[in-house]
């Protein structure tokens, strides 16, 4: 076929629009993972209670996640197993996104409160029919380790820039020099993010295994799966601990306009880090060739720890040695972008080799819960530790009409508004290595489960060029 890797099964076309596809499901989850924090904390209602709503709203995540990859293992579509939900939450997500940034800032507090959080819920579902199926895709495009670690590889250079046109839009339009409502933003986001989707649902194509053989595949059953994949478990423990206490990107303008002098200032922080990062991130499919994902993941957190407790030492004040540890943090933070969400094809092989059950669903379901679960909790985490503090609440539509209303926080407020955003994730990052310790899966191994799961060798021949039992 024409446009065709020699070596790869996919088409230029469709490796194309998968990442493309990145593009706009990140410009989604960039304004809610970003700015849904500070557009709540700027409509006037309390941060504790704010941040009470969105930690209830994952209980239904809980249950929405599982509930989910279990439908997605058990849904027959007539064509292709990951597609048809893609195309159904090209039209769901684009129309939640914007729920959530219209509460009337007339209504009531309790009136707010109630529409945040219907509006989260729809999001959040509307989310993960979109989040679980692209990642699951990348395992019924095609079996070659190489091609699969280039489409995540590059899909994740392309989220990062879908998170960078979110960022550089919603801090621009939203800030003093401009003024827009996040509102209008919000709409500007979603057409942009449904035309940077819609590519993929025409041009992808699934071949090979597509999944669902089990027809019979109950809640029993997946809770059995998941007790036997034990490094899905582990490293999405470790993936939970570290995104819980990240609490720096949800305050990113808060720190900016309180700490720095201006909203803007982390735009810039992210534009002159952008180039250093975007270079590892592309290099990343060839480094794979050479060394163990897990070995590389591990060494680009201890080296953020290192960092983030230096820029933690240094403080705000020097902005200089403050901006320099920034950008040298910002190489191995876009390593790890990278690489995280590479590990769960290597965990759906494991666990399909392990069980017998094609589970991909589950398996991914869990990833995308690990991601929502632990962007909730750092969120909820920084406005409770912000609120302890003494943040006095504000009610302004955009950093234009807060800078109008002149509110000053107290000097407690600021520090506390510097430790969550520099000491909390660092201490997060640390702990996160714990589990991450007892993970033992390795490249090479997967390579071997996943022909096997293909059926290109048997179990037992498997097994025999196993470098160690799993």
């Amino acid at each position: 076929m024409k446009n065709r890797h020699p070596d790869f099964l996919t088409t230029r076309r469709e490796r194309g629009s998968y990442w493309v596809y990145f593009i706009g499901q990140n410009l989604f989850y960039a304004i809610v993972a970003y700015y849904l924090v500070t557009y709540m904390m700027m409509i006037g209602v309390d941060v504790t209670k704010t941040a009470t709503v969105m930690f209830a709203v994952k209980l239904w995540d809980a249950v929405n996640d599982a509930l989910f990859g279990l439908i997605f293992d058990k849904v027959k579509f007539k064509k292709g197993k990951c597609l048809p939900w893609l195309r159904i939450s090209t039209v769901l997500l684009p129309i939640a996104t914007v729920l959530l940034f219209i509460i009337p800032r007339s209504a009531g507090e309790t009136v707010k409160l109630a529409w945040f959080a219907i509006a989260y819920v729809l999001y959040d579902t509307a989310y993960t029919i979109c989040d679980v199926p692209v990642y699951s895709l990348v395992t019924t495009m095609t079996d070659n380790m190489s091609e699969r670690n280039t489409l995540m590889s590059f899909g994740r250079v392309f989220s990062g820039l879908g998170g960078g046109i979110a960022m550089v839009l919603c801090t621009v339009l939203v800030s003093e020099s401009v003024g827009l409502s996040y509102g209008v933003i919000s709409i500007i986001i979603a057409i942009l993010g449904a035309a940077t989707m819609l590519p993929l649902c025409r041009n992808g194509r699934e071949r090979g295994n597509t999944g669902i053989e089990n027809d019979s595949f109950t809640l029993r059953e997946m809770f059995r799966y998941l007790g036997k994949n034990k490094y899905l478990l582990l490293f999405y423990s470790s993936y939970v601990i570290g995104g819980a206490t990240a609490t720096a990107s949800a305050l990113g303008m808060l720190v900016s306009y309180y700490l720095f002098g201006n909203s803007m200032f982390n735009l810039l922080l992210t534009a002159i880090g952008a180039v250093p990062a975007l270079i590892i991130a592309l290099f990343i499919p060839q480094i794979l060739e050479k060394v163990d994902k897990y070995k590389l993941y591990v060494s680009c957190i201890i080296a953020q720890i290192i960092l983030g407790f230096a820029i933690f030492a240094v403080g705000y004040e020097n902005v200089t040695a403050f901006v320099i540890l920034i950008v040298l943090r910002a190489i191995p933070l876009s390593a790890t972008g990278v690489l995280a969400f590479m590990f769960t094809p290597d965990c759906a092989e494991y666990g399909k080799f392990k069980t017998g059950t094609d589970a991909k669903g589950i398996t991914f379901a869990i990833q995308t819960f690990s991601s929502k679960v632990g962007s909730a909790i750092s969120s909820s985490l920084g406005m409770i530790i912000v609120g302890w503090f003494g943040w006095i609440s504000v009610n302004a539509d955009s950093f234009e009409e807060l800078e109008r209303l002149n509110v000053a926080q107290p000097a407690s407020a600021i520090e506390g508004l510097w430790i969550t955003y520099i000491l909390v994730p660092t201490i997060g990052l640390l702990l996160s290595l714990i589990p991450l310790a007892f993970y033992k899966l390795r490249d090479k191994d997967v390579r071997i489960m996943a022909k096997c799961n293909f059926g290109e060798i048997t179990h037992e021949e498997a097994e025999a060029q196993l470098s160690r039992k799993y």
